[in-house]
């Protein structure tokens, strides 16, 4: 039995692509997209814009992008059994009505092409309007995936409002302390794990519902540390390894429990003044925010330049 193949037994799979070879050869259960990924995606396949620029040829490129989304992610549908994440653009991180608004209007796209709710995942920045935003989408029916969760008091504002999935990100987490010469291991783990064990931990203790998606890896190793998290998602290099890897691997989510932990009470103020006593979540947050914002401009620009030609 493959690493991979063991690995399933105690995780959910998810794939951390919008590549659909590597998607049908591995066999994920949910696929998870961001703007990094489509971008990357429509570089090396535009099959699926042409057709919605020939359709729509002077809809606005926030609009085309939004269509664009949902195409590859009905595409992706056809193959794999469960879920799609699909996002809102990170530019309405920090306006509730307008992220509620544009998760309605993506549904909206799914349900033209006669995909229901149960299996999309809209994807919200954990700021605290985008955690309010899914407050109301939750209370509708709409299940959120809530993104860039680096710290534990987002884990916590997103499991009190009944969000459907966290995806905190374990790698990015490492990168901030080795660049700032830090400790990497203060507990005893790679802080990425660390963070993510803690999450789970309060979780189960608490009774959250909220599903655990580990995300963002940087080596197989973080990935076998969080075996037993409730998903996982693994980009195709690394899907691809553990594929080619033999052993056998044990659950270790039950390894690390911190039982001096008190339920937190998380209003606005202490949300905003504990992630800004968290250096690194600030930071992590904010850069996550700005990239994804990079990477929707870039997907404009490329659509702009590809319906210029078409004209």
């Amino acid at each position: 039995m493959s690493l991979l193949d063991h690995l399933r037994t105690f995780s959910t799979v998810v794939a951390d692509t919008g590549n659909l070879d590597s998607i049908h050869k591995f066999h994920p259960r949910d696929t998870t997209t961001n703007p990094s990924i489509v971008l990357k995606s429509m570089q090396e396949d535009s099959r699926f814009l042409h057709p919605i620029l020939t359709a729509y040829p002077q809809l606005p490129l926030p609009q085309i992008v939004d269509r664009l989304l949902v195409a590859i992610g009905a595409e992706i549908l056809k193959i794999i059994p469960g879920r799609i994440s699909t996002e809102v653009d990170a530019r309405l991180s920090f306006d509730v009505d307008a992220t509620v608004a544009k998760a309605r209007e993506l549904v909206a796209l799914y349900a033209e092409k006669k995909i229901g709710l149960e299996r999309i995942l809209i994807k919200i920045a954990a700021t605290w309007e985008g955690i309010r935003a899914a407050q109301i989408l939750e209370k509708e029916g709409i299940h959120c995936n809530m993104t860039l969760i680096f710290s534990l008091e987002q884990a916590v504002a997103c499991g009190e409002i009944g969000a459907t999935l966290i995806s905190p990100f374990v790698g990015r987490i490492l990168d901030w302390y080795q660049s700032h010469s830090e400790e990497v291991s203060p507990h005893g783990l790679d802080p990425g794990v660390h963070s993510v064990r803690r999450i789970f931990n309060y979780y189960k203790k608490f009774g959250y519902g909220t599903e655990i998606m580990a995300a963002s890896f940087r080596n197989v190793d973080e990935i076998l540390a969080l075996a037993g998290c409730d998903l996982l998602t693994i980009s195709p290099k690394f899907l691809e390894e553990l594929s080619l890897m033999e052993g056998n691997i044990e659950n270790r989510m039950g390894e690390y429990d911190e039982k001096w932990e008190r339920k937190m009470e998380l209003n606005e103020s202490n949300f905003r003044f504990l992630i800004n006593e968290n250096q690194m979540a600030t930071e992590k947050l904010s850069e996550g925010i700005r990239f994804f914002c990079r990477d929707a401009r870039q997907l404009e620009t490329l659509i702009a330049s590809q319906r210029a030609e078409q004209r």
